[in-house]
């Protein structure tokens, strides 16, 4: 019999672990249809088993962006206004590595936004969704000053390696 996902993402070492991640990975590359139990993982009660999936679901869309593709507008509908850091960080890896839409890329681009326009953000989520903005802009779809702007606000953030991070891509811009 096979293990469900909610199963396999609650048991495994401490709760901030990955516990495993890696096998329920592993089953998503074996077998595609599964992607749907993985999905459904991020709605679980238990924050550190939504936290696993997340990360499952971006380990598997850097081999795979196109399996993720059909999911993206369910993933800014159910998650866009998700309080937990694990959420926000994965969202803003996805978002780079999938080809958005324009519709998509706006909307990912205006959460990415009101992310970033203070510093109360999770600093992981911070410098994830500052990175996917780079990127954006690098390939001309965000405008330069407003990114501008978001880092300087970054660069007031209470995590050292958020300041590093926005300071580092400041510097890239000029």
């Amino acid at each position: 019999m096979t293990d469900s996902f909610i199963e396999m993402l609650t048991v495994g070492g401490h709760t901030n672990s990955l516990g495993e991640v890696s096998r329920v990975i592993d089953s998503v590359l074996r077998d595609k249809s599964r992607l749907e139990e993985l999905y459904s993982c991020l709605s679980a009660d238990d924050a550190w088993v939504r936290m696993r999936a997340a990360d499952a679901l971006e380990k598997i869309c850097r081999e795979h962006p196109d399996w993720l593709l059909s999911y993206v507008d369910r993933l800014m509908a159910d998650f866009s206004s998700s309080p937990q850091p694990s959420i926000q960080w994965h969202l803003a890896q996805i978002y780079a590595e999938v080809a958005l839409t324009p519709a998509q890329k706006q909307r990912a681009m205006q959460w990415m936004q009101d992310l970033l326009e203070t510093t109360d953000v999770d600093w992981i989520a911070s410098a994830n969704a500052m990175k996917t903005l780079v990127q954006f802009t690098q390939e001309g779809s965000f405008p330069v000053a407003e990114l501008r702007q978001l880092l300087v606000i970054q660069q007031k953030h209470h995590a050292k390696s958020v300041v590093r991070h926005a300071t580092k891509f400041l510097e890239q811009l000029d």
